[in-house]
């Protein structure tokens, strides 16, 4: 099983959180495409023949994709990959863009699942944090997904952000649980460097997010989506029995996966690669039939660690029976001796030979990851 991510590095305007790569300007998108295309090709062998199972187009904001461009970019990757007949193929999109016109051609192009960047229904928190979106228009984007024949449909939202009180914050979640869709992401808000919001906040013209609010109504976030059915399967993540993000799954199993566009990242087992973060040097260099990229070789250690941190992220924790296959029974005992203090301090549970957070670990899951590590 393999992956696909495609970079669209565009957006209509910056959110103040947001640290990915992208570009307000929308000049060089006809440019991009073509070099995209490009990269296809110059890629075709990155995977080995392994059959993809997942196509992921993230951003930025894809859904500024027309109809054209989504359909000759899935043409050339069918063209170049063995591309699985049940493929997940995701856009991210924001409600904005999603008017019935665009979702039936989304959908004629082949998107079959959505992952829709609503982040909040309450006007004060979506302008505090610069959407381009309303309040209204997340709520009709949901229901025009679904009134065009969208099953699978994902829905971000942020919690822990300084215009966000609880009773609120219950409320975005009973209006996503009102949907009734498969599939929730939930971040707690970060404050990034380099961004708008760590410049407000180091001015103080921004309250700064209070850790004690986040853990909170991570904690009730938690407790609402497993009364309503959803499993907890990754600490972002909460889907209905069956309804799991497949490509975000196979990231955190390790799989292989090739990143396409400006700043898109890759993995093939043994080492990581990244692309340029710079829309006109990525289409300047493709038009040589040149890949601009940064390579890194994974050893032993490093691959092991990813392990634990991808694992233990997710509700099936780390498998020592895993760990004992593939890296040595001697490296299973260590990471089974030191978790003994998480354990006793109620952050771990053994669940036969798996090590799963408890939802309190949950709150620490960083830091227990990293004092599992090996040096």
């Amino acid at each position: 099983m393999a992956g696909l991510y495609i970079h669209i590095p565009f957006c209509k305007q910056a959110c103040h959180y947001c640290n990915f790569h992208f570009s307000t300007s929308l000049t060089y998108k006809n440019d991009f495409v073509a070099a995209l295309l490009k990269e296809i090709s110059l890629q075709r062998e990155y995977l080995d023949e392994n059959t993809v199972e997942t196509i992921y187009f993230g951003g930025g904001t894809p859904s500024l994709l027309q109809k054209a461009d989504l359909t000759v970019i899935l043409e050339k990757l069918h063209q170049e990959f063995r591309i699985a007949a049940n493929a997940e193929i995701t856009l991210e999109a924001n409600p904005d863009d999603m008017l019935s016109s665009s979702l039936s051609s989304w959908k004629q192009a082949g998107i079959n699942r959505l992952s829709i960047g609503v982040q909040s229904f309450f006007e004060e928190d979506l302008r505090w944090m610069n959407r381009a979106h309303d309040a209204s228009q997340a709520i009709q984007s949901v229901r025009l997904a679904k009134q065009a024949g969208f099953t699978n449909i994902s829905i971000d939202l942020i919690y822990g952000s300084p215009t966000l009180p609880d009773e609120h914050w219950r409320s975005n979640v009973e209006q996503a649980l009102a949907f009734d869709i498969p599939h929730f992401s939930c971040y707690a808000l970060t404050v990034e460097p380099k961004t708008p919001l760590f410049k407000m906040i180091a001015l103080a013209k921004s309250p700064d997010v209070n850790p004690d609010d986040q853990a909170r109504q991570f904690l009730l976030l938690m407790q609402w989506m497993e009364a309503a059915g959803y499993e907890h399967y990754e600490i972002s993540n909460f889907a209905k029995p069956g309804q799991r993000s497949r490509h975000n799954t196979a990231y955190w199993q390790g799989k292989k996966y090739l990143g396409l566009g400006p700043s898109a990242h890759s993995y093939n087992g043994q080492s990581r690669q990244w692309n340029i973060a710079n829309n006109s040097g990525y289409i300047e260099s493709l038009k040589k039939d040149e890949l601009l990229f940064e390579t890194e070789t994974l050893t032993p250690v490093q691959v092991l660690n990813e392990y634990i941190m991808t694992s233990l992220r997710t509700m099936e924790g780390i498998d020592l029976d895993d760990v004992a296959e593939k890296f040595g029974t001697k490296t299973s005992n260590t990471i089974l001796a030191n978790a003994g203090k998480y354990i006793h301090g109620s952050y771990l549970d053994k669940k036969n030979t798996a090590l799963v957070l408890t939802k309190e670990g949950k709150l620490l899951a960083d830091g227990i990851a990293a004092n599992l590590f090996f040096e």
